[in-house]
């Protein structure tokens, strides 16, 4: 991940993790340098490991830079592309600050969008609003029907917190309304004693939400919406790897560069201890390849508790996301998953549709005609 406006952000999200990294920089938080940006991209493309290459921009908010600067990224992107090989990008936006212009240039260069999006208006606007404190759903509703006007690929991600958890059905009927074709549900994990706390479900709350939205879109939505939660349970059950590092046996190829050069281990994880060095020092392969690197996404797999090692959604799970693994084990162990009992409630739940669906898929059938043994009400 790039984020060419560091932490910067246009909204005050009340859960947010990534604001306070502006005590990272103390010289001031500001848009990447050109000359760090075409060091990027052009050693990026050298880098990368096969024909196409992909750069994902995010933040704090990655639209603050300005079209322009993403004008000039593709047109770096062009100029170091070799013939023969071809070239992705990936916007991950709040959305307030697209309009037409935007979405016009997003459509024209291809880019795939992540648009944040609680739910419905009282869902969303509960915990994101404005930096002066204003509500901001109708502008990213508005953002997303920019976005699908102009047939922009466009993934909605939807943090679940202590409100939307609350009413699965809502929420999920507000996205099958707005006509979402690519959703993707974010468990909200905020840990003890932290501020923000209070915008954070119980565990139980989340894995009863994804039991209940996996039961219809299992009976009506599948082949017609992809909600990411279910995709990534059902590889495993099919037989592929993982998709998303969350569930990965390993991590750390998810690794993030920040405005000013520094690289970092993981998104969740920007602080003096994963700072593996900078861009302006160390060519981008060489910091890819430190074994520091290799050694945090190795500690992922190496650090599970034996309580995991023998859980029967180990292949799903995997132990979730380092960065939620707040908890202890029945039997004291440290490293626990906050989300453990969210995960294996939902992944048990899933497994025997998912069963079901991959049989059906790997006998050549469309997912529209998969029926559901067990619709829901």
């Amino acid at each position: 991940m790039a984020k060419p406006g560091g932490p910067v952000c246009n909204m005050r999200c009340d859960y947010c993790y990534y604001l306070s990294k502006e005590s990272l920089f103390p010289e001031g938080v500001q848009r990447v340098t050109p000359e760090i940006l075409e060091k990027y991209v052009r050693e990026r493309i050298e880098s990368a490991p096969g024909p196409n290459v992909h750069f994902e921009w995010h933040g704090g908010e990655p639209t603050f830079p300005g079209l322009n600067f993403y004008r000039e990224a593709v047109r770096l992107e062009r100029k170091y592309l070799p013939s023969g090989r071809t070239v992705t990008n990936g916007l991950q936006t709040n959305g307030l600050l697209i309009d037409e212009i935007w979405a016009k240039f997003l459509a024209t260069e291809k880019f795939s969008v992540g648009l944040s999006l609680d739910g419905p208006e009282a869902f969303h606007d509960r915990f994101r609003k404005t930096a002066a404190g204003g509500v901001t759903h109708a502008r990213v509703v508005k953002a997303y029907r920019l976005l699908k006007k102009h047939r922009v690929f466009c993934n909605l991600l939807c943090v679940l917190h202590a409100e939307n958890v609350k009413d699965p059905d809502k929420t999920y009927g507000f996205f099958r309304e707005l006509g979402a074709t690519y959703l993707q549900f974010l468990p909200l994990v905020i840990p003890s004693g932290d501020r923000r706390e209070f915008t954070a479900a119980a565990p139980a709350e989340i894995g009863d939400f994804l039991c209940r939205v996996f039961d219809r879109w299992i009976s009506q939505d599948a082949g017609r919406i992809v909600v990411q939660n279910f995709d990534e349970a059902l590889r495993p059950v099919y037989g592929e790897e993982h998709s998303l590092c969350v569930h990965r046996e390993t991590c750390g190829n998810v690794a993030v560069l920040e405005h000013d050069g520094s690289f970092y281990a993981c998104d969740h994880f920007v602080d003096p201890a994963h700072r593996l060095g900078s861009l302006t020092e160390r060519s981008l392969a060489d910091l890819a390849s430190d074994p520091a690197l290799k050694a945090f996404g190795d500690a992922k797999r190496d650090r599970l508790p034996e309580f995991c090692r023998k859980c029967d959604v180990l292949e799903a799970c995997n132990g979730g996301c380092p960065k939620d693994r707040l908890d202890f084990t029945p039997d004291g162990e440290p490293g626990l998953n906050r989300l453990c009992s969210a995960y294996r409630s939902f992944f048990r739940h899933s497994r025997p549709e998912l069963v079901r669906l991959a049989a059906h898929m790997k006998a050549g059938l469309p997912l529209r005609t998969f029926q559901a043994a067990n619709p829901a009400a």
